[in-house]
């Protein structure tokens, strides 16, 4: 456990922070990375699965709903180096290579904290991997968010209030077991500027599309965000296992 208090002391410090429960500043200098990929053409998905597996890939391979040859692969990891050896060294050979890269769907992100949460490697490292590798949660829509810059120039107040009423539809949804999310910084990693990637996961699709409209509707949405999309929806054929099981 690398979990430390924070140094007042230090110039820069990029550690993710949370609060103790004693109400003191903690930090975490971890955090999950996780990039999503989709392809065309895809003409076994079974075959991909296993290989998948066999190759002890971490992830999530999903069957596109919106093309019949279509799939998406999410892979995780906290050294950003697995993705350029692990993930795209078996993506280089077949049958894999056979597929039809769709490169406007590419999301790469990290986990982060807001700065209250208790248990920094649940937040960052745990929960999001096991919300991922459910297999209650089959259903996903993935896409990405980038905010316009009025919003930055925004008071602190106003943001809090304005991301307080975003954040409360999220977790109504999550109390009642119908969606649950995964939010991911995304500055500086992808070509669109994007600052944040969303993923909506859940037992079945109809929730995760109500969630979005109910969405539309803040405040945040509706003034304050330049690009929302595109939206891949798909549903899980493969799961890398559980943390634990």
């Amino acid at each position: 456990m690398d979990i430390q208090r924070a140094n007042p002391d230090s110039m820069v410090d990029i550690s993710e922070k949370g609060r103790g429960l004693d109400g003191s500043v903690i930090s975490l200098n971890r955090r999950l990375y996780m990039q999503f990929l989709a392809f065309g053409a895809a003409q076994d998905t079974a075959q991909y699965a296993s290989l998948l597996a066999e190759a002890g890939i971490q992830g999530v391979l999903y069957q596109d709903l919106n093309d019949p040859y279509g799939i998406g692969l999410l892979t995780f990891s906290e050294n950003p180096d697995d993705f350029l050896t692990k993930v795209h060294s078996l993506l280089r050979t077949a049958p894999f290579t056979d597929l039809q890269p769709k490169p406007e769907y590419t999301l790469l992100g990290r986990t982060y904290s807001i700065g209250y949460e208790n248990d920094l490697e649940d937040v960052l490292i745990r929960r999001p991997i096991e919300r991922v590798t459910d297999p209650a949660l089959p259903w996903v829509v993935w896409y990405p968010v980038r905010r316009s810059g009025i919003f930055e120039q925004l008071s602190a107040d106003e943001q809090r209030t304005i991301l307080m009423e975003h954040g409360g539809i999220g977790r109504a949804y999550g109390k009642a077991d119908l969606a649950y999310d995964i939010r991911l910084a995304c500055f500086g990693l992808d070509k669109n500027d994007n600052d944040f990637v969303i993923g909506l996961l859940g037992h079945e699709l109809f929730p995760l599309s109500s969630i979005v409209e109910r969405m539309r509707k803040t405040k945040q949405t509706s003034q304050y965000l330049t690009n929302l999309g595109p939206f891949f929806v798909g549903k899980a054929v493969w799961q890398s296992r559980q943390v634990g099981a």
